[in-house]
């Protein structure tokens, strides 16, 4: 070979690669990782990490003397060395961030501490895999796109849904153009939380109607949310897959929302039943018990999300893929396909075309993702992310997509308190979303 087609094949090679301030072109075997938050999901990722040999898991950080004793037992139970631990304070973190060995850090604290605890990770070269929401604000979304493009670090939401089985079937028959052209979708959070939200202080499963600092588990934080403020508090579940289906921030994007938010009366009532003259039931929760949020694409589609967490209720997350060619819904576990569903005007169960259209990553990695949480999907949220920092690639799940699933709550809680009012979407990737490409769950690597 030449010179000249050396140096050009060399430079298409490596414009596919991310090259980060540190200046590192090549994969790592093995990655290190510190962890900010280990209450009960941030443990959930640490029992992830924890079977994998290709992970060191060298640092923790919790301000809570409890979550750290529980994690001490993963660590005890895995044969693993025990990690530094940072604690003392709401910005222990930052001592953990100023560590010179970390590769990536692993945020899962309350939502609040999000913005803050993501932008300094970026700013100390460190991969960023954050639970859901990224910010409280349309603005905190704004600050957290620029300090990424001002770092080039990758931020991921580690939003687990967009793995699931069934989900990525559909994902996998949505490419096919089993469903046709897709006109409408929806999907949300519908999930009972109250036994979440309340406990007594000693328990976590329902018993008693207090939250607050006092108390234990996510009734510590999460539900002073649902007292002061009104809207789609939990967007990402729905939005997530939603997005991979219609090509958002690649080729489309959602372009407007409004918001509708019904009465609340759901929690009073809970906790009226499971702590009778409690105090609490007389609180003013403003968040509505069904907050519903309609949203307009570029291309034409319309989407529904719904956030149901406070009336009784199975769990779901309230699927709908439609198309000129027919229609899943994950409630019913229900596929319609014209032409091919067995008979004419009647549902095919789901699981006959879910199988059939298996996605080729659960194919290949069920095995590993046997026993992982939600059913298996964490493994693989987890593993995205990993071999994310392993290969110095760009996450899947990349920031625009994280900003675009998160800003949902802020624009409907402003569109509730203007009265339904519709709101203009953000367009974080600033006019990049008419070239990029839909390349989610394609990567063979387990991306």
């Amino acid at each position: 070979m030449d010179r000249r087609h050396f140096v050009k094949n060399t430079a298409v090679g490596l414009a596919g690669l991310t090259i980060l301030p540190t200046g590192l072109l090549f994969a790592k075997d093995k990655i290190r990782l510190g962890y900010i938050g280990v209450g009960l999901r941030g443990r959930n990722h640490i029992a992830e990490g924890l079977l994998r040999s290709d992970v060191e898991i060298v640092a923790i950080c919790d301000i809570q003397e409890s979550s750290l004793k529980y994690c001490r037992v993963q660590f005890v139970k895995a044969g693993k060395k025990l990690p530094t631990e940072y604690t003392g304070g709401l910005d222990a973190y930052k001592r953990l961030l100023d560590r010179k060995d970390l590769d990536g850090v692993i945020i899962a604290t309350p939502w609040q501490f999000h913005k803050d605890q993501a932008i300094d990770a970026m700013r100390a070269g460190k991969y960023v895999g954050c639970e859901v929401i990224a910010g409280i604000t349309v603005a905190d979304h704004w600050e957290i796109l620029k300090v990424h493009e001002e770092t080039k670090i990758p931020y991921m939401t580690l939003e687990n849904v967009c793995y699931r089985r069934d989900v990525l079937a559909v994902l996998n028959m949505v490419r096919k153009n089993v469903f046709g052209e897709l006109i409408h979708l929806e999907g949300g959070y519908e999930h009972d939380l109250r036994g979440v939200l309340f406990n007594d202080g000693k328990s976590f499963e329902g018993k008693g109607g207090e939250f607050g600092p006092d108390t234990g588990g996510e009734a510590q934080w999460r539900t002073q949310w649902n007292a002061d403020r009104n809207g789609d508090i939990y967007p990402t579940h729905g939005a997530g897959p939603v997005m991979n289906y219609i090509d958002i921030n690649r080729g489309n994007r959602f372009t407007n929302l409004v918001s509708f938010a019904s009465k609340s009366r759901g929690l009073n009532k809970y906790i009226e039943k499971v702590s009778p003259g409690n105090k609490n039931a007389a609180i003013n929760f403003k968040n509505g018990d069904v907050v519903t949020t309609l949203l307009n694409c570029a291309n034409g589609e319309t989407v529904s999300l719904t956030h149901d967490t406070h009336l009784p209720r199975p769990y779901s997350i309230g699927f709908r893929v439609q198309g000129t060619n027919g229609i899943w819904m994950d409630v019913a576990e229900s596929i319609y396909i014209e032409g091919e569903s067995k008979n004419y005007d009647e549902w095919d169960s789901a699981k006959l075309w879910t199988d059939k259209y298996d996605h080729p990553l659960w194919k290949k990695y069920q095995h590993q993702a046997d026993g992982a949480g939600h059913g298996g999907m964490d493994w693989f949220v987890f593993n995205a992310f990993v071999e994310a920092v392993k290969q110095r690639k760009q996450t899947p799940i990349d920031v625009y997509d994280s900003l675009t699933m998160s800003v949902i709550t802020p624009l409907s809680e402003k569109s509730i308190q203007e009265g339904n009012m519709p709101q203009a979407f953000p367009d974080f990737t600033q006019g990049k979303w008419k070239d990029r490409k839909n390349t989610f769950a394609l990567d063979d690597s387990g991306f």
